[in-house]
């Protein structure tokens, strides 16, 4: 009996733990978030915003993130388009193929392989690069030379990732919208005409910003969520492994917890484009 209550003591005392550990890197994430967005405007008014590293940042995000993005979009269209054109030939609604592959991509599946893509290639690379330099101890060297690493550091790489995920989600979208389109038109499923006409004539400016507002939201997200975990590793190697690994983890669990909230905001405050 001793031992089961022991056991049961043990477990509570470990979600205790977890939970406070929750709380407190919910607090640094804002922590960080706000002083990035702090350091980020106050220098472009003063005018001293590294946009050397910016630009830097931006290319290297692009180059890591561009090719792996097309490859997973144009997938992402096949089966969009197989499946949608299966269960549109089952009820006979072949004519609105194109507004449902059309829309969805534009709503959900653009936004979501942009933040997986923001989380797993920008954001791993991202935080591997500050990890590294913080068990190289030049974060530390930064804060004693009197620079702020958020600011020289941090600020730069968060405005690159809103730019790269602004564009990334508008080639996920073209990408898949234009693989889905020829595999619905080549397969002789539907004329090109009805295809663009269903999507034209259902489609919304606000599915576009949607998908463009949640791109931004996630991009930021991530990034914050890498920075984080790279400027807290501490140890040798194995601990900006394991920075990266949480990093990515907790990424995508918060922008899929992001992602349902946006959808569901917007389904509520336009349920006329729903």
């Amino acid at each position: 009996m001793s031992a089961v209550v022991a056991g049961g003591r043990s477990l509570l005392d470990s979600m205790t733990g977890r939970f406070k550990a929750g709380v407190v890197t919910t607090g640094e994430l804002v922590k960080l978030a706000v002083e990035s967005i702090q350091w980020g405007f106050s220098d472009i008014v003063a005018r001293r915003f590294s946009w050397t590293e910016f630009l830097l940042q931006c290319w290297f995000m692009t180059r890591v993130s561009l090719l792996p993005t097309i490859l997973v979009a144009i997938p992402f269209g096949v089966i969009t388009s197989v499946q949608i054109g299966a269960a549109a030939n089952q009820i006979g609604a072949q004519s609105f193929i194109g507004a449902v592959n059309g829309i969805g991509v534009l709503r959900q599946g653009a936004p979501l392989v942009t933040s997986l893509m923001i989380a797993g290639a920008v954001g791993s690379a991202v935080c591997a690069d500050l990890g590294a330099r913080t068990v190289r101890e030049e974060i530390d060297a930064l804060k004693v030379m009197g620079i702020s690493p958020i600011q020289r550091l941090v600020a730069p790489r968060i405005l690159a990732a809103l730019l790269v995920s602004l564009l990334l989600t508008v080639i996920v979208a073209m990408t898949a919208m234009t693989t889905a389109f020829v595999i619905v038109v080549g397969g002789g499923q539907i004329s090109s005409g009805t295809y663009l006409d269903s999507f034209v004539g259902l489609a919304q400016p606000g599915d576009l910003v949607l998908a463009e507002l949640k791109g931004l939201i996630f991009g930021f997200v991530a990034i914050i969520v890498c920075a984080h975990k790279g400027l807290s590793a501490h140890g040798g190697p194995k601990a900006v492994a394991d920075a990266v690994n949480q990093a990515v983890v907790l990424s995508v669990i918060l922008l899929a917890v992001i992602n349902v909230g946006l959808t569901q905001a917007y389904v509520m405050l336009f349920p006329g484009g729903a």
